[in-house]
C-alpha cells in the first residue's frame, strides 16, 4: 500500500560548475613579498611629490623628491631578491613607477621652471622627453626575457637608464641651485638637455650597470669609507655632490662603449 500523505523528496540539484576562467583565490602574501612593492609604492609618491613641489615653485624640495624616488628605486629590486619577493606584479609595477618618477615628474618640472616661455615648443620637447622615457622602460622589459644574451651583457645597460636620465636632465636644474639662473634656466639650454637625453635614452649606447659590480676584499674598505664620504657630502654640500656624480657618469660613457667593444671581440674571437 502506498502512503499518499508523504511528499516524494525533490531531486539533488545539478552541481555547480567553476567557470573555466576563475582563478583561485589567494590564501595571503607573506610580508617578505610585500616590502618591495611598498617602497615601490613611496617612489611613485615621491615622483608625484616632485609634480606637487614645481607647480608651488619649490625647485629644491622637487629635485629632493626625484633623488628619493631614484634610491627606492635602487632599493626595491634588491630587497626583493633578497627577501625572494620579485613577481611578475613588481616588475610591473616598478616599469610604472619609473615612467613616472623619472619621465612625466622631470618632464613638467622642466616645462614649469623653463620651457614655457618656449610655448609650444617646450611643452613638445617636455612631451619628447617623457615619450623617449617610456620607449625605454618597454625596452627594457622586453630585454629581460631575452636568454641568448651573453653573461657579460648584464654589465651593461643599452641607453641610459631611467633615473640617469632623470638626473642628467635635471642637470641644469640642480646647478641653478648653485650658480644661479642667469643662464642654465635659459629654454635653449633646457632644450639641449631635454633633446640630448631623450636621444640618450632610446639609444643603442652601452653603459655600465653598476648593478652587477664585484668588489675584491682588499677593496671592501676603501669603498666603504667612499660610500662615507658620499654621504658626507650629499649632507653638506648636496647639489655640488649630485653635480660631481652626473658629471662623472658622463665621463664613464666612453669607457663604458670601449669595454663592450672588447667584450664583443672576445666572443667573435671566441666563436671564430
Amino acid at each position: 500500500m502506498v502512503d499518499l500523505t508523504t511528499p516524494p523528496s525533490p531531486p539533488p540539484p545539478p552541481p555547480t560548475e567553476q567557470p573555466l576562467g576563475r582563478r583561485k583565490r589567494l590564501k595571503g602574501l607573506h610580508i617578505n613579498r610585500m616590502i618591495p612593492n611598498a617602497l615601490t609604492l613611496l617612489a611613485i609618491c615621491a615622483g608625484l611629490s616632485a609634480i606637487r613641489y614645481a607647480f608651488e615653485d619649490k625647485w629644491e624640495y622637487a629635485a629632493v623628491a626625484i633623488l628619493v624616488a631614484a634610491i627606492l628605486d635602487g632599493l626595491d629590486g634588491r630587497v626583493a631578491r633578497i627577501l625572494k619577493g620579485a613577481s611578475k606584479f613588481g616588475a610591473e609595477l616598478d616599469s610604472l613607477s619609473d615612467f613616472i618618477s623619472f619621465g612625466v615628474a622631470p618632464a613638467i618640472m622642466l616645462y614649469l621652471w623653463a620651457m614655457q616661455g618656449a610655448n609650444r615648443f617646450g611643452w613638445m620637447l617636455a612631451m619628447l622627453f617623457a615619450v623617449c622615457m617610456a620607449l625605454r622602460l618597454a625596452r627594457f622589459n622586453t630585454a629581460l626575457e631575452d636568454v641568448n644574451q651573453p653573461t657579460w651583457s648584464r654589465n651593461f645597460f643599452t641607453g641610459v637608464p631611467a633615473p640617469a636620465g632623470a638626473g642628467l636632465v635635471l642637470l641644469p636644474m640642480i646647478l641653478s641651485f648653485q650658480v644661479g639662473d642667469t643662464f642654465v634656466r635659459e629654454p635653449v639650454v633646457v632644450a639641449i638637455f631635454l633633446l640630448v637625453v631623450a636621444g640618450l635614452l632610446v639609444s643603442a649606447i652601452p653603459t655600465f650597470s653598476f648593478k652587477k659590480v664585484k668588489i675584491e676584499q682588499h677593496w671592501v674598505l676603501p669603498a666603504m669609507l667612499l660610500v662615507g664620504l658620499l654621504a658626507a657630502g650629499l649632507v653638506s654640500a648636496p647639489w655640488l655632490t649630485l653635480s660631481t656624480i652626473l658629471g662623472l657618469y658622463l665621463v664613464s660613457i666612453p669607457f663604458s662603449v670601449r669595454a663592450h667593444r672588447e667584450f664583443r671581440k672576445r666572443d667573435a674571437n671566441g666563436q671564430a
